[in-house]
C-alpha cells in the first residue's frame, strides 16, 4: 500500500478552493482569532480537543478573563484552573495545560517555544498536530496539522480505507496533510481546513452540496460519505458502579475529598466513593463515627469514552466533625468555593439546598 493515494487535486488548486471557500463562508470571529497570540491559540487548541467550538467559547472567555497571560496561568493553583475547567470534560487537558505553563516559565523564559515544532510537541498535552496548529495560527510559519476534522475530510476526499487510528492509515493522512499545506496564508489555511471538517464535512451529516470539493470527492462520488473515515472497531462499553457518600453536617455543608493527581477526575474534588455499602460504613466508623445513614437516592449514570459509571448517592448526616483529614474539606453548596469539581458531583451539589436534609431531585 502506498503512503499517499494519488492526489485528487494539485496542492495549489486545493489551497485556492479551500481558501476561497473560507474567505466566503469560514469562521472569522472566534475569540482566539482576536489577538492571535501563541498563548491564546494554545489555550483554545487544548480546549477544542474533542470538544465543539460552541461549547468551548464561554469556557475560553472565562479562562482568559481569569488568566490573561501564560504567567498568570503558571502562578495559579491547580484548583483554580480545574474550577474553570469544570464541565468541559477530559480534565487531563486542564492539568496538562497548567503543568505546561509552569514548564514554559521554568524552561523557556515564559514564552511558548513556537520557533520549534519539536519543542512545542514536548510540552505536556501538546502533540504533533496541536503543536502545528499553534505555530501556524499564531506565527504564520508553515506547520502541518491533522486533527479529527482534517482526518475526516481527507479520508473522505480520497476514500482512504481503514480506521485513522491505525498507524498505516494515519501515515497516509499525514502525507496528504503535508502535501496540501501551503507556504503562504498558513494561519488562514489551518483555520480553513479545520472549519471544513467542523462545519461541512461533519461526522454524521456532511453538507456535500455546499462543499468546495464535492465534484472531486471520491467518497461523495461513490455515495459513501458516511463510510469514511472508518470507525474504530467497537467493543462493548463496560459498566462500573460506585457509591458516592453525601455526608452533611448540621450546617448543611458536604464533605469533599480531592482525588489523586492522575486517573479518573485526577486532581478534582469529589464525594468519597466506595464499592459497596459495607466499605462506606467502615469508612464512616473510622472517619465520622456517629454519622447516621439515610436511604439512598436514585442512581444515575455518567458515561466516559471507555466505560459507563453507575452512581448511587448515599446520604448521611453528622452533627459536627472538625478533623476531616488531609485532602478533605467541608463544602457549602450555598456559598461554593472556586475549586475543580467532577461533573456529576457538581450536579449533585447544585441540587442541594443549604440546611435541607431531604433527598434532592436527581441530577
Amino acid at each position: 500500500m502506498s503512503e499517499m493515494p494519488t492526489p485528487v487535486l494539485e496542492p495549489t488548486l486545493f489551497q485556492q478552493r479551500l481558501l476561497a471557500w473560507y474567505d466566503r463562508a469560514g469562521r472569522h470571529d472566534l475569540p482566539w482569532q482576536c489577538q492571535r497570540t501563541p498563548y491564546r491559540v494554545w489555550v483554545s487548541e487544548i480546549m477544542l480537543q474533542q470538544t465543539q467550538v460552541t461549547t468551548v467559547i464561554p469556557y475560553f472567555e472565562r479562562f482568559m478573563a481569569r488568566f490573561p497571560t501564560l504567567g498568570a496561568l503558571a502562578e495559579a493553583t491547580q484548583d483554580e484552573v480545574l474550577h474553570l475547567w469544570t464541565g468541559l470534560g477530559y480534565y487531563a487537558r486542564g492539568r496538562n495545560l497548567h503543568k505546561a505553563a509552569r514548564q514554559v516559565v521554568a524552561e523557556h523564559g515564559g514564552e511558548l517555544p513556537v520557533a520549534s515544532l519539536e519543542a512545542m510537541a514536548e510540552l505536556p498535552g501538546i502533540g504533533r498536530s496541536t503543536a502545528g496548529a499553534i505555530i501556524a495560527q499564531s506565527t504564520g510559519q508553515r506547520a502541518v496539522i491533522l486533527d479529527g476534522n482534517v482526518k475526516r475530510s481527507l479520508a473522505r476526499l480520497h476514500a482512504v480505507e481503514g480506521w485513522p487510528g491505525r498507524p498505516v492509515v494515519e501515515r497516509q493522512l499525514w502525507a496528504l496533510a503535508e502535501h496540501y499545506t501551503p507556504e503562504q496564508r498558513v494561519a488562514d489555511y489551518t483555520q480553513a481546513v479545520m472549519d471544513l471538517g467542523a462545519t461541512l464535512c461533519r461526522r454524521g451529516t456532511p453538507e456535500c452540496s455546499r462543499c468546495p470539493f464535492a465534484d472531486v470527492c471520491v467518497a461523495h462520488f461513490r455515495g459513501e460519505e458516511r463510510r469514511f473515515p472508518e470507525s474504530k472497531p467497537k467493543k462493548a462499553l463496560p459498566t462500573r458502579t460506585t457509591l458516592m457518600l453525601v455526608l452533611r453536617d448540621a450546617e448543611g455543608r458536604v464533605l469533599l475529598e480531592q482525588r489523586p493527581p492522575s486517573g479518573l477526575w485526577g486532581g478534582l474534588w469529589g464525594l468519597p466513593q466506595f464499592d459497596d455499602l459495607a466499605a462506606l460504613r467502615g469508612w464512616l466508623d473510622v472517619h465520622a463515627p456517629g454519622a447516621a445513614i439515610d436511604p439512598a437516592w436514585p442512581a444515575f449514570s455518567h458515561t466516559f469514552s471507555h466505560f459507563r459509571l453507575d452512581i448511587t448517592p448515599q446520604p448521611a448526616r453528622i452533627g459536627r466533625l472538625d478533623a476531616v483529614g488531609e485532602a478533605r474539606c467541608w463544602y457549602d453548596p450555598g456559598n461554593p468555593e472556586r475549586i475543580g469539581l467532577a461533573a456529576p458531583v457538581k450536579a449533585l451539589l447544585a441540587s442541594l439546598a443549604p440546611f435541607a436534609l431531604a433527598a434532592p431531585a436527581g441530577p
